[in-house]
């Protein structure tokens, strides 16, 4: 699959997830894995994802989130949910829905993210 027809028909997802993949070049080349049901960012493993929940749910939903592994619990307001997939690992998901909510935190939580898989022997 492509990013635009992961994208089609959804323009401001397509905006949030330019200015996002920005950002994280910014911290370094990194590779996209794109599936059906979202986003990876990669270097040798995922470190975060961005995906559509508007593909999913029938309800007024955020036009991206983006999903973060972290070694622990962030303790910022700013997350929808956190859950503890495996011990260790906790994905931390924040809903976007405006370029400027990309921000100086979530770039500190994406560098965050990508030094904790340099750190880890697992593949995700």
């Amino acid at each position: 699959m492509t990013l635009d027809e992961f994208f089609e028909g959804q323009e401001l997802s397509r905006q949030l997830f330019d200015a996002l993949y920005g950002v994280i070049e910014e911290l370094g080349p990194v590779e996209l894995r794109v599936t059906k049901s979202q986003i990876a960012f990669r270097r040798g493993k995922a470190f975060a994802w961005a995906w559509r929940p508007g593909k999913y749910l029938r309800r007024k939903v955020a036009p991206l989130v983006l999903s973060v592994s972290l070694p622990g619990r962030d303790a910022s307001p700013r997350w929808k949910q956190i859950v503890e997939p495996a011990p260790g690992r906790f994905m931390h998901h924040l809903e976007l829905y405006a370029i400027d909510q990309i921000d100086d935190e979530v770039r500190a939580w994406l560098r965050a993210a990508e030094t904790n898989i340099k750190d880890t022997g697992k593949r995700t």
